[in-house]
């Protein structure tokens, strides 16, 4: 099919869903659905995103601004919404707002398609993925950390690593899982920050350090802990399975679950890739009882039976 007749069938496929949303919207106050949106996005809510964005793509109430309206779709698709993950692909197939590329279209369809998207199936017969999946730069996860506090010298690392095999045990953690992990994650750099504001020598972010009681994510002893405690969540979700662990400690637990397993992203695949080259054993004795398992490892059993 020529570029001509790819874009018909792009908008064709695009616009199905967006007319039986329309039609089924039922009338009323503008301004009042559009807050009521925004209030919703504004929470992280994927739909609301998701139709947000679409009311900047196509000027429905709103000025046209694609800028927005793919800032909006990228939020949404890099939470695992399918109908934003196959938005996106649209807009890089035509290049609404971004520079075209097929690519990345191709990558977001196929995501898409995975997960059930019917219009997205359809498209890849004209759109065809690269054997390297291409992600736009707004889904790939945060960038390594970098030191942003480089006037405060970092702990002594030999000092660091004698407190990861102290503080290790009492999380029935392996220090050299703990140290692998560190090393990728900030270079034993005690006041590492990344450009999402991970911080420390676990890089843990604000919600993260939050949720493990840390409160003073720049203190060495207290983020280990925070990092630890993380860890032996995230083996007893995910029943000591390694790899699993580690791309959810990249990329977050939700992400592993919804494309079940390691994510497409280069960066968490790298990330995995390298701290198992040095920590090699692919599974970690866990506790059962920390948290109830990932209903992923059900499905990745009976996968393998």
């Amino acid at each position: 099919m020529n570029r001509q007749g790819l874009w018909v069938a792009l908008t064709l496929a695009a616009l199905a869903p967006s007319v039986q949303a329309a039609g089924s919207e039922p009338a009323g106050d503008w301004s009042g659905q559009l807050i009521a949106l925004e209030t919703a996005a504004a929470k992280g809510d994927a739909q609301a995103l998701t139709q947000l964005a679409q009311k900047y793509e196509h000027a429905e109430g709103v000025p046209r601004d694609y800028d927005k309206a793919n800032r909006l779709y990228c939020k949404a698709a890099r939470a695992g919404y399918i109908e934003a993950q196959f938005k996106l692909g649209w807009v890089y197939a035509n290049g609404r707002g971004v520079p075209r590329d097929d690519a990345v279209a191709g990558a977001l369809f196929t995501l898409a398609a995975q997960q059930g998207h019917e219009y997205a199936a359809k498209l890849l017969q004209y759109v065809k993925p690269e054997s390297e999946t291409k992600l736009p730069p707004c889904m790939l996860p945060d960038a390594p950390a970098s030191d942003l506090a480089a006037d405060e010298p970092a702990r002594n690392r030999t000092e660091i690593e004698q407190l990861v095999h102290k503080l290790a045990p009492q999380y029935a953690v392996d220090p050299k899982l703990v140290l692998a992990v560190m090393s990728t994650e900030s270079a034993f750099n005690a006041r590492a920050i990344s450009p999402k504001n991970a911080q420390g020598l676990m890089q843990l972010i604000p919600e993260t350090a939050e949720r493990f009681g840390v409160k003073q994510a720049f203190n060495p002893a207290e983020n280990i802990r925070g990092g630890l405690a993380y860890l032996r969540w995230l083996l007893a979700f995910f029943q000591g399975d390694v790899p699993l662990v580690l791309a959810a400690y990249n990329a977050g637990e939700r992400a592993v679950e919804k494309y079940r397993g390691i994510p497409p992203y280069p960066e968490t695949r790298s990330y995995v890739k390298k701290i198992t080259s040095v920590y090699r054993s692919s599974t970690h004795p866990f506790d059962a009882a920390i948290v109830e398992p990932s209903p992923l490892m059900e499905t990745l059993r009976r996968a393998t039976h």
